[in-house]
């Protein structure tokens, strides 16, 4: 397994947010395998980017393969990939991940008693147990403090259910949501 280029970014967030599926996701050696992702395009009324550039929307237009962390509700930290090429704005939800790495230290963040299945099950979670923070926007994604690995091949093609996506008021019709189909770890359940 290796760990993905900016290349891979370079691409409509519909086929990255399918390919993260299964790759392994790595803030500080801390993290797991991606099993929910959620795709937001420019002209979608739910991403950032729909009303154009801002200050705050910029990073969504390139180049792909950055960080954009935004806090939501005021509360949680969510951490999404820029996608597509240069000038299109565009990213990737990471949703949850099956917590493989570093779990010690997750529990530390997030609370000892917390079931496995809790830790990552859910993008503020996810955050909160990685210790991704708002600062590391525009960081790119291939670089360290972050690490995204490449699916293991041999393990075959995941099986992928696509739905609608969660805690959105625009475009909840559009089935941009991506989940592991079996995984015990999705921040609701599939399909």
């Amino acid at each position: 397994m290796s760990g993905l280029d900016p290349a891979f970014f370079d691409r409509p967030p519909r086929q990255v947010a399918q390919d993260l599926i299964g790759c392994e996701l790595l803030h500080e050696g801390v993290g797991g395998t991606i099993v929910e992702t959620e795709a937001y395009e420019e002209d979608d009324p739910a991403c950032h980017a729909f009303i154009g550039r801002t200050a705050r929307t910029e990073v969504l237009f390139g180049p792909p393969g950055r960080a954009y962390v935004y806090l939501c509700y005021g509360i949680h930290r969510m951490f999404n990939v820029v996608t597509d090429r240069d000038g299109v704005a565009a990213a990737v939800l990471v949703r949850a991940l099956e917590p493989t790495r570093g779990i010690d230290a997750m529990r530390a963040r997030r609370g000892a008693d917390r079931a496995l299945s809790d830790l990552c099950s859910g993008p503020g979670k996810l955050c909160e147990a990685l210790a991704i923070e708002l600062g590391q926007t525009r960081a790119p994604v291939t670089a360290a403090p972050f690490s995204i690995v490449r699916r293991d091949v041999s393990a075959g093609e995941p099986a992928i259910t696509a739905g609608p996506r969660i805690g959105i008021t625009k475009g909840v019709d559009l089935p941009w949501r991506y989940c592991l189909s079996a995984s015990a770890h999705l921040s609701r359940p599939a399909g």
